[in-house]
């Protein structure tokens, strides 16, 4: 991303290019210099700082395990249109400046969380404000011919940034959707986990120990097609049994997992090839979160026969 450094005047003539008022009908919504908070949320799972933007809504920085730093607007009343809010930071009112970054433009949804940045030109944002600047977005307003700017105040911004730090350095690894659902595959005929396959469960058990609302494991084997369906079927206990006993070994719960084997039923690939086989030939784990397991014989969460 390059980013440009403008003149006040070259930015406002290519906001108006843009259909942007910049002055006349431009409404600005923004937190007073007095009354600028900025609010810090922190676990193992994820860092937030919260800015309050009065009437309009907040604007925040999401950092969540396993994910990189986002920024989002979350907002009762959507007053911007639909399109492309241009993004720059700019001079403070109380540091009176003329130089400006440009950051480029952000599409501007009908969401609730209308504005969303990404990574890169969050934490651009971020230096700006520790600089003491003001990242702004501009936009036509949903109704009429005005602009609606969106501004940060930096003050107060740095008193909780080490904390984030702090936060983001204590953040695991993975989050919930990351482990939620884990494959380890098997060569054929073989029940033998790899060392790629462990680091994988080592994911998992390192999540399931951090989050006590993780209650239920289930851990299913499966084959492909080939030989027949007793065999497999013991083959595909074999599979589910090597992964289950590599959980408990790690101090999870042995009560809150199931083990469960299928044979070649449920495949997820046609068992034409060799390479769809080898897509058949897995162990799958699941986490579940506020529920017991299922008992034998009823439908698994999945939807499947036990």
């Amino acid at each position: 991303m390059k980013r440009l450094k403008l003149s006040t005047l070259v930015y406002s003539l290519l906001l108006v290019c843009f259909g942007m008022q910049v002055s006349a009908g431009t409404e600005t919504f923004g937190a007073k210099l007095d009354r600028s908070q900025w609010y810090l949320t922190s676990s193992i799972f994820e860092c937030s700082i919260v800015h309050e933007i009065p009437v309009y809504g907040k604007g925040v920085f999401f950092h969540e395990a396993g994910e990189p730093l986002r920024f989002y607007t979350a907002v009762t009343k959507n007053v911007m249109k639909p399109g492309r809010a241009a993004l720059v930071i700019e001079a403070s009112s109380w540091r009176p400046g003329t130089q400006i970054e440009d950051l480029g433009y952000v599409d501007v949804v009908k969401t609730k969380t209308p504005l969303n940045v990404k990574n890169r030109r969050a934490t651009a944002m971020m230096h700006g404000l520790l600089e003491g600047k003001a990242p702004t977005f501009t936009r036509r307003a949903w109704y009429g011919d005005g602009s609606i700017r969106v501004v940060l105040n930096s003050i107060n911004f740095a008193s909780v940034y080490d904390g984030y730090q702090d936060c983001v350095s204590s953040l695991l690894p993975v989050n919930f959707r990351q482990v939620e659902r884990t494959k380890v595959h098997f060569t054929v005929d073989k029940a033998l986990l790899t060392k790629k396959d462990k680091e994988r469960l080592d994911r998992v058990i390192l999540y399931t120990h951090a989050d006590s609302s993780v209650s239920a494991i289930y851990v299913d084997g499966h084959t492909d097609s080939t030989g027949r369906r007793i065999y497999n079927r013991r083959l595909s206990k074999a599979r589910a049994e090597a992964v289950t006993r590599y959980l408990v070994a790690a101090d999870l719960n042995p009560d809150m997992i199931q083990t469960r084997y299928h044979g070649e039923r449920y495949p997820v690939a046609d068992n034409r090839s060799k390479k769809s086989k080898a897509q058949n030939r897995r162990s799958t784990v699941r986490l579940v979160r506020g529920e017991t397991l299922a008992m034998p014989n009823e439908k698994s969460p999945d939807g499947e026969l036990n």
